[in-house]
């Protein structure tokens, strides 16, 4: 127990990072029922994004001024591509079959990860990602490292400001009238292809925040990460209720302290010690994601954003 207050420092930060992805999903699904299962990719190329300005600043630039320039830069290539993905790979087949979307989802997903193998330097290998030196700060019991303050700054800050932007401003109230029905919203003014193009970029500028978050946190990026991160992020979307924005930032909290605790204590049980270590931290993770499907397949919170409009 004495390591109880680690864990959930692990977890919540581990979660956090899922949440911001997360968000990306269930804005794109509440609008246009679409998963686009290449919005991990997107998450990582706004890793490499990051890194591509901090080496081309100046040698020895300290990490704290370069940080909100390479935030900056992760967050606009990460806008790019979603932008791009949305208008070039999805906006064509918005009238098909569903299968269809979801088949480019998955080319397109493959496809950025390839592009960054071939062409970006040293694509092949993981990329090291700059980290704050120094102490870690001691808080509650828990040791969190400097770079992991960031995100347990951002995610916070990201989540109030999305809630604000949604539930205050002209942009976010026709979001909820086209997620409601956007034939109608159509019929009222909106231009439902503007704001099908903004749930996109917010949710690319998302998953730049957490790309850097990442990079941060363990010190490096490479082509693939995108993929298992983007995986459980949509398992987050789907714990806390898809197409629920602050659903989606409980369901990765949720997800992530039980991953962290799973891979912590789960081989403390008798008879459970072949499952428990980081080796099965993505198996609890899928475990949880069937319990809460089988007790409660609306989600933790189940209704979507609009819905509360």
């Amino acid at each position: 127990m004495s390591e109880l207050p680690q864990q959930l420092a692990n977890g919540l930060i581990l979660g956090a990072m899922y949440g911001l992805i997360a968000i990306g999903y269930t804005m794109v699904y509440g609008i246009v029922q679409l998963i686009n299962f290449a919005h991990g990719e997107i998450f990582m190329v706004g890793g490499f994004g990051a890194l591509s300005v901090y080496l081309a600043l100046p040698t020895g630039t300290s990490l704290a001024l370069a940080l909100p320039v390479m935030l900056l830069g992760g967050i606009a290539v990460s806008v790019l591509v979603g932008i791009a993905a949305e208008r070039f790979a999805y906006r064509p087949l918005r009238g098909a079959p569903r299968l269809a979307p979801l088949i480019t989802a998955i080319g397109l997903s493959i496809a950025l990860q390839q592009a960054i193998w071939k062409w970006y330097p040293d694509g092949k290998q993981a990329r090291v990602f700059p980290q704050f030196k120094g102490h870690a700060f001691e808080i509650l019991g828990a040791t969190v490292q400097r770079g992991d303050i960031f995100v347990l700054i951002a995610a916070p800050a990201c989540m109030i400001a999305l809630g604000f932007f949604v539930a205050k401003t002209r942009s976010g109230r026709a979001m909820q009238a086209t997620a409601q029905d956007p034939d109608t919203a159509k019929l009222m003014g909106i231009n439902t292809d503007r704001i099908i193009v903004l749930a996109f970029a917010i949710g690319a500028a998302f998953a730049g925040v957490a790309a850097v978050a990442y990079g941060l946190r363990t010190g490096e990026v490479q082509f693939r990460m995108g993929f298992i991160m983007g995986l459980k992020a949509f398992t987050a979307a789907v714990l806390g209720g898809i197409g629920n924005i602050y659903g989606a930032m409980l369901g990765g909290v949720v997800l992530g302290i039980a991953e962290a605790l799973a891979t912590a204590y789960i081989e403390e049980i008798p008879g459970m010690q072949q499952f428990g270590g980081g080796a099965w931290k993505d198996v609890w993770a899928f475990v949880l994601l069937i319990l809460v499907l089988l007790l409660r397949p609306q989600g933790l919170l189940g209704e979507r954003v609009a819905d509360r409009a």
